[in-house]
């Protein structure tokens, strides 16, 4: 224990985190419950010793950001990463009126809800044991197939010539711009683009950066991510991170609090018969935590009639 939220700093990877966190807290026992690319920061989900247990059960928490998605110019990483290999003529956006406004929320709109999206090529995806962006980065391509992911919501906070004239202080409390605040570092533009500030709600698996691909496809513009922070990840939010420098003594939350479900309180009995790998009966229904005494037994998924371990704590 414990589970931990990061604040991931730029050009740092997840993997890089995880590192420096068995550096900080002693030990080889550190993962994450969902990738941040190099180019992004915010809301990176530790989970340290024995709560590498729960990272199953939070693998599939929403997630929100804040994304700068820069029309005009398209990267083959679909972010600052660049280089820019595709440009198209946007200077209608650098003064949109009110009608364009309108139109742009109109078609992020038609992003929200259950989708098929295409992963990028730089991904780590596997296909027939190949990295996506091992062979992207030798030239190749995989055939990636679309994947069903949910948007939830998707706001436009404004429009702006550049990501460079865009905000980067915000309120922390709902993350709108703000003059004072918790301020970002973005990666270095790519130019001088339009850029559209999108305050994102999302299922686990979606990629800001095929999202900003496909919006900009549906403006008729190609387009790539300036900027991205995750702002939130399940129950964490990040104005409670610890920054990287924090983790030797960062205290985190305990494995019991990090799951999100309903709670079974057991006796003696039923949490040696879990423990066992036994299905005791029971009439919940749907996954639970079960405790003994306040301490975490087990998950398990019940039917009505039986609960059924999917993993168990000594």
């Amino acid at each position: 224990m414990p589970v931990i939220a990061v604040d991931k700093p730029l050009n740092l990877t997840s993997h890089d985190v995880v590192n420096r966190a068995r550096r900080a807290r002693g030990t080889k026992r550190v993962g994450h419950t969902g990738t941040l690319d190099p180019l992004a920061t915010g809301v990176l989900v530790l989970c340290v010793d024995d709560s590498t247990k729960v990272v199953q059960f939070m693998e599939a928490d929403s997630k929100d950001y804040l994304a700068w998605i820069s029309l005009g110019a398209g990267t083959p990483t679909l972010d600052a990463e660049g280089p820019v290999d595709e440009v198209a003529d946007v200077s209608g956006w650098l003064k949109p009126d009110a009608a364009s406004l309108d139109d742009l929320r109109e078609t992020l709109y038609t992003f929200t809800g259950p989708q098929a999206q295409v992963p990028p090529q730089y991904s780590a995806i596997q296909v027939g044991g190949q990295r996506a962006y091992a062979v992207a980065r030798a030239g190749g391509a995989l055939d990636l197939p679309a994947r069903n992911v949910v948007i939830h919501s998707l706001d436009l906070l404004g429009v702006y010539p550049s990501v460079d004239a865009a905000p980067r202080t915000f309120d922390p409390q709902d993350w709108t711009p703000a003059d004072t605040g918790h301020t970002f570092t973005l990666p270095p533009a790519l130019g001088e683009f339009p850029t559209l500030l999108v305050r994102a709600s999302v299922g686990s698996g979606t990629y800001l950066r095929s999202l900003a691909r496909d919006v900009g496809a549906a403006l008729g513009v190609p387009a790539h991510l300036g900027g991205l922070v995750r702002t939130r990840v399940g129950r964490y939010d990040l104005r409670d991170a610890v920054t990287v420098d924090d983790l030797p003594g960062a205290t985190g939350i305990p494995d019991l609090a990090a799951l999100d479900f309903a709670v079974i309180e057991a006796d003696d009995r039923m949490a040696r018969e879990l423990r066992q790998g036994k299905r005791p009966a029971h009439a919940a229904q749907g996954r639970h935590v079960v405790t003994l005494n306040g301490d975490l037994v087990a998950v398990v998924d019940g039917n009505g009639e039986q609960l059924k371990v999917v993993r168990a704590w000594a």
